[in-house]
């Protein structure tokens, strides 16, 4: 098929688009790398009145520096991540798991935006992005908002924007010492059926502190499992400690049965990949 007809606008900056976006009152969609639009589009799943394609804007794919905080303009590109000395310093875990985006042409187009935007269960970035507590900057007609990842979503593949509001930046606070990640997929690239994060901090006397985990897949939206981390607090992440905590992150899943998996299995999978992904935290504070 093909999409429905639609009004077009190329802006070349975030007033111009915000005009837009408010001059259809709701019923213009922004394209920024168009991966998960751009099918919805041609299957008819969407018909906006208008399209406002925001790649002319070139103040949305800089990545820069304040201190501890990192900022990544929501138009920056998964190559770019992949590829960027800042991104590999000082957050090492996006270049980790935007290599298991897609293959190399959805990596050359997909925007970090788009994906926080998309809100797909199963997505890597709105993942990494809620485990390294980022905050979403997106501007309207009202002005600018700041909206803390854990309160970004407001259920499965929908956001708390506003429909005239559009997302500008992800800022990211000081990293973490260590991360690890783990994915399952029922082949490499695929859409998850299952995704852990954990990251930490390890003191010189072997014991770790602002422990988070995370879990994609198992829920409407990424979801942190708050008590699995504060049952590490003070730990040197032993096997007893991980048992436990592995048990606790059970307490925020609520898996869904689709083509890849059934709820079962997920649910099975939560403890065994907590588990895992701690332990692969363990071993990189151990370097």
């Amino acid at each position: 098929m093909k999409p429905a007809a639609f009004a077009y606008h190329r802006p070349t900056s975030v007033a111009e688009a915000v005009d837009h976006l408010d001059e259809y009152n709701g019923a213009a969609r922004v394209l920024a790398g168009g991966q998960s639009l751009v099918p919805m589009l041609n299957m008819r799943l969407w018909r906006p009145a208008a399209l406002v394609d925001i790649n002319e804007v070139d103040e949305l794919d800089d990545i820069t520096v304040d201190g501890d905080l990192t900022v990544l303009g929501a138009l920056v590109r998964y190559a770019t991540l992949e590829r960027s000395d800042i991104v590999a310093e000082r957050l090492p875990l996006l270049t980790r798991v935007v290599r298991h985006i897609g293959d190399r042409q959805v990596r050359n187009r997909g925007t970090v935006g788009g994906a926080l935007v998309q809100g797909d269960p199963t997505a890597e970035m709105p993942l990494a992005c809620l485990v390294l507590d980022a905050t979403v900057v997106a501007i309207g007609p009202a002005g600018t908002r700041r909206i803390p990842m854990r309160d970004f979503y407001a259920g499965s593949y929908a956001t708390v924007l506003e429909l005239d509001e559009l997302v500008t930046a992800v800022e990211f606070p000081a990293r973490p010492q260590h991360v690890a990640f783990l994915e399952l997929c029922r082949r490499h690239n695929d859409f998850a059926v299952l995704s852990a994060v954990a990251t930490g901090n390890r003191g010189a006397d072997g014991q770790w502190s602002d422990v988070r985990v995370a879990l994609g897949g198992v829920a409407d939206n990424p979801v942190l499992a708050v008590a699995a981390g504060q049952l590490l607090a003070g730990s040197e992440l032993a096997d007893a400690d991980l048992d436990a905590a592995a048990r606790a992150a059970l307490e925020v899943v609520d898996p869904a049965t689709d083509v890849r998996s059934s709820a079962e299995y997920r649910q099975h999978l939560v403890p065994v990949y907590v588990h895992r992904v701690l332990t692969q935290l363990r071993e990189a504070g151990a370097r």
